[in-house]
């Protein structure tokens, strides 16, 4: 099954996001936009999962501009989005039409490959995304959220991903988000998704449990057509492999990347250069196999810490660590992925630091119980759904079936607030999925703070 193997680049979004709290500017990007242009990535990961949020909220950037200026320079090499199905880039779902234009608008903006996931794994949250992409004229890469529990088998993926070739696919990314793929499972896994389901399969790995790079050799030799890396300034740790180790690993084989060190060379010294500004925001690239025990994700092990550290309680991170595992067993193992990661997170905090299970729930959880965010992989504990919502029936159907469409009603709202908050179409999109955020910075973009 020999065959060149093809990377995506994931320094301008999960890279950063891992690491640096997904703070690199736009104008650091662009420094070296051309030059990564030149490289010859299959892809180039520069918009959608938290960068958003980032961009108005911390940076009082635009993130419509950014990937508008991101375009004018990188007119060769695609550039590709995470983009959360139903979830969009919020933590919440939103009605088919915002999804549609959504997609519409990434697109028209100059996004060209959109990886699309939910985080149960529940395929109706991803349909209408898919279908909106495809018909953006996007390449759409149906995702599957990789976990391991009792209920995640090889069979349960590989039907999974059947499920999203028939919506439309065009390929199929293996995202393991946690570090938790190892080498043997994932050769099995991509010979299966090859054989059955005749698509090409990429990639997607946290290097946190130390697994990755061995994971992604085993894949490309099972037939794996692309993976992510990250250029060494900002890999490992919780980030992706580094991309020089991998195209120096498979040079002069039959996987050959065809890509050159010594054009990545000068891009990498890049970010090593501006690497001290972002200092106070860098994670340590150390290799946690504490992940393999509580399959916990980089990012949401920080964000434990510091809800932990918030309420003077981090001397019961330990506790808080072995809580986890048994709360996300009671609602059903769900993967441990934004927004789910967040909520079973929250839930476990708060367990431990009140003494009763249980004796808080967030909106989030209540919600999720009721099955307002799709389908849990597995049943909920009955003691524990009773305890969170009674008698109540949680749905099922799509939740996204009961929501009402939202774009003209909300560029109302935003025209009647102050005309010039309203600059673009894509600013009642900015608005719909973060609300106060936006707001700021209209205001902010408009002079007024």
């Amino acid at each position: 099954m020999s065959h060149r193997v093809r990377i995506t680049e994931t320094i301008f979004r999960d890279a950063h996001q891992s690491l640096w709290a997904t703070r690199m500017t736009t104008a650091d990007m662009m420094a070296v936009a051309e030059a990564i242009d030149e490289v010859g990535y299959h892809s180039l990961e520069a918009w959608g999962g938290a960068t958003f949020d980032t961009c108005l909220r911390f940076l009082k950037e635009d993130p419509w501009v950014r990937l508008r200026q991101l375009k004018a320079v990188i007119k060769k090499t695609p550039l590709q989005m995470l983009l959360r199905g139903q979830n969009i880039l919020g933590y919440k779902h939103y009605p088919d039409d915002v999804v549609r234009e959504f997609c519409y608008r990434a697109v028209d903006n100059g996004i060209s490959i959109i990886r699309i996931f939910d985080a149960l794994n529940d395929v109706r949250n991803m349909e209408t995304a898919i279908s909106a992409a495809k018909k953006a004229g996007a390449h759409v890469q149906g995702t599957i959220s990789y976990t391991i529990s009792p209920v995640h088998d090889i069979d349960s993926y590989v039907k999974t991903a059947k499920e999203l070739a028939e919506l439309g696919s065009d390929s199929i990314c293996i995202k393991d988000m946690a570090g938790l793929l190892s080498p043997y499972v994932a050769e099995e896994l991509v010979k299966r998704f090859k054989k059955e389901i005749k698509l090409p399969v990429q990639l997607h790995c946290h290097y946190t449990s130390g697994l990755a790079s061995m994971t992604y050799l085993k894949a490309i030799e099972a037939g794996a057509d692309v993976v992510d890396t990250a250029l060494s300034a900002l890999a490992m740790g919780t980030s992706q492999p580094p991309t020089e180790s991998l195209v120096a690993a498979l040079k002069d084989t039959p996987y050959d990347t065809g890509l050159e060190l010594e054009k990545l060379s000068p891009i990498n010294q890049h970010f090593k250069d501006i690497s001290e500004k972002y200092q106070a925001l860098d994670s340590p690239r150390k290799v946690d196999t504490a992940v393999l025990s509580y399959q916990i994700p980089g990012g949401m092990i920080s964000n434990l810490r510091n809800q932990l550290k918030g309420q003077n309680a981090l001397d019961r991170y330990d506790e808080v660590l072995a809580e986890v595992p048994r709360t996300r067993a009671e609602l059903g193992y769900p993967p441990l992925v934004t927004p789910t990661s967040q909520m079973v997170g929250t839930q476990s905090v708060l367990n431990v630091l009140t003494g009763k299970r249980y004796g808080v729930v967030p909106k989030e959880i209540k919600d999720y119980v009721r099955g307002h965010y799709g389908r849990p992989p597995a049943q909920i504990d009955p003691e524990i759904k009773k305890i969170i919502i009674g008698d109540e029936e949680p749905i099922s159907y799509r939740p996204a079936d009961d929501l009402p469409p939202q774009i003209e009603e909300a560029k109302k709202e935003l025209l009647a607030m102050d005309v010039n908050y309203y600059q673009q179409p894509e600013d009642v999109l900015s608005y719909i999925l973060f609300p106060e955020v936006a707001l700021e910075y209209f205001k902010y973009r408009a002079g007024k703070k």
